[in-house]
């Protein structure tokens, strides 16, 4: 049986977002388990012991039909400066599969860079770990077709604060600078600019 995860930001006592991978959960539920009422992310979460204290930490809950695994682990943002280009024919989720087996074959790429930036079809898609965005000066671009939709990008787009668009390959370095986010990364809090050295 398939199993899946969330990934959600507690941070001062809170758990992020909730609304948004609870959504995410309904929708794994009716496609891979239809009929069998969802899990329910605040129920589960308040009834189990949170840590204490002002860090940050990523829960982490594994699942199927029911919770299989949750646990908290401390948590710092990773340092991230440049990033391999590496081809796939993985198919773009909106569930979040707990097996990475496909994204460590490719992390394995990356060669001397910190992490890869995965193109399928000739497209910008993400990192192994994050949703991206681009600046062109103006504007604040995210890939149309990502590898997942994530549930911060699902909020930067209502928010206004980023929009999607195709970014073929061969135009990346008509951009000044890359964005990594995802549910554990707030937006803004990884950037780099956008150079031979740093996107290779």
């Amino acid at each position: 049986m398939c199993r899946f995860l969330e990934t959600i930001k507690f941070v001062h006592g809170e758990h992020q977002n909730l609304d948004r991978h609870q959504a995410r959960v309904n929708v794994t539920f009716q496609q891979f388990f239809p009929g069998v009422p969802p899990i329910l992310l605040q129920e589960i979460l308040s009834s189990r012991e949170i840590p204490e204290g002002d860090g940050t930490y990523k829960c982490r809950l594994v699942y199927d039909k029911q919770v299989q695994q949750l646990e908290y682990l401390p948590y710092s943002l990773p340092s991230i400066t440049s990033l391999r280009l590496v081809d796939t024919r993985m198919e773009s989720s909106v569930w979040k599969r707990a097996d990475r087996t496909e994204y460590n074959r490719a992390f394995a790429l990356r060669e001397e860079c910190d992490d890869v930036l995965l193109i399928r079809n000739g497209l910008l898609t993400d990192t192994s770990y994050c949703n991206i965005a681009l600046w062109n000066g103006t504007t604040w671009v995210t890939p149309l077709t990502p590898m997942l939709y994530g549930t911060r990008r699902g909020e930067l787009l209502c928010q206004k604060a980023i929009v999607e668009k195709n970014i073929p390959v061969s135009e990346i370095f008509r951009y000044q600078k890359i964005r990594l986010f995802n549910a554990m990364i707030g937006f803004g809090e990884l950037e780099f600019e956008i150079t031979p050295a740093t996107v290779r």
